[in-house]
């Protein structure tokens, strides 16, 4: 367990609100992204803006442009708290131009990485789910009677869960977001002892469960950039289900199915057509802030408790 893992910071984030991007071709974002299971919320020549099934306004933005990363959101309780971070680092509150409105404070990480911290956006209604029956167990049978038939199709994505950042000092960078955004570490990575590497920071809620993590910041074995993003699907039926569509459709798998150890989570990563990851989950660990810190390592990192192996592990595994 780590000690002093919860800071004083300026404000505390509540979570996650969305990914911004840039490729020179919004239609074909738009045919990957609706495979991957979003849906249209805005477009135009310029800019396409994607939603989840959740009330998130949305989740996944495109500007027409260069491909790369462009920003990462990041949502505040409120607008006193968008004032209060503004303040300190002398940056202005905007209103946010985007679907949802509200305010936005914009400020650059330590590598550059445009962060938008929002608040005030008006909530959507969610889309319809499928209402599918109880699932039978070994221990407990509640589906009599009736069937479950999932038909075809893309995954029913929820909401954006997290994104990882492949960082130039983990330190630096760490101590950056965790003095503005009140992040707790879950489990900090060692390549050896007492030498970090990376770490899963989760929202600090208080006595409210939050996600594992919200932000995973890993040091960069080259340059400091993008790594991936993660979108929480409905349940263990809908990553089979965007798995199959996907690889149906002939778009490029990267890594799954699987279960990871640290967070638990059930996993299945694919890449958009300029080569960025977006991972779809579910089932993923929940903690409050009283339930501390861990450290682990980089096997930890990487290993499965089932499923496919991490790529780096199965080429070391076919090397021996």
């Amino acid at each position: 367990m780590l000690e002093g893992e919860r800071h004083m910071s300026i404000i505390k984030i509540e979570d996650i609100s969305h990914v911004r991007f840039r490729a020179p071709d919004l239609s074909i974002m738009q045919d990957f992204l609706e495979a991957f299971g979003l849906t249209v919320a805005a477009r135009d020549e310029t800019h396409l803006i994607m939603r989840a099934h959740g009330p998130a306004p949305f989740a996944h933005a495109t500007e027409k442009g260069e491909a790369g990363f462009a920003a990462l959101g990041l949502r505040a309780a409120s607008s006193h708290d968008l004032q209060i971070l503004a303040d300190a680092d002398g940056v202005a509150v905007e209103p946010f131009d985007m679907p949802g409105g509200g305010e936005v404070v914009r400020l650059s990480d330590p590598d550059g990485r445009l962060v938008e911290v929002v608040a005030e956006q008006t909530v959507v209604d969610p889309l319809p789910v499928d209402e599918r029956p109880a699932v039978n167990t070994g221990l407990s049978h509640p589906r009599q009677s009736e069937t479950i038939r999932i038909a075809a199709g893309p995954a029913t994505v929820m909401r954006l869960g997290h994104v990882v950042l492949d960082v130039s000092d983990f330190r630096m960078v760490e101590e950056w977001y965790k003095q503005r955004f009140g992040f707790i570490t879950s489990d900090e990575i060692e390549m050896a002892p007492d030498q970090p590497m990376g770490a899963f920071l989760r929202c600090d809620l208080g006595d409210r469960p939050t996600d594992h993590h919200t932000l995973f910041l890993l040091q960069a074995l080259e340059n400091p950039g993008f790594n991936h993003a993660a979108f929480e699907v409905l349940d263990i039926n809908e990553v089979m289900r965007g798995h199959e569509y996907l690889k149906a459709q002939g778009r490029e798998a990267s890594w799954g199915i699987g279960r990871h150890i640290l967070g638990s989570q059930i996993f299945d990563y694919w890449r958009d057509p300029w080569g960025h990851e977006l991972e779809h989950w579910t089932d993923g660990d929940l903690f409050t802030a009283a339930d501390g810190s861990n450290k682990a390592t980089l096997d930890d990192l990487l290993a499965v408790q089932w499923g496919m192996l991490h790529p780096v592990v199965a080429a070391m595994q076919e090397g021996e």
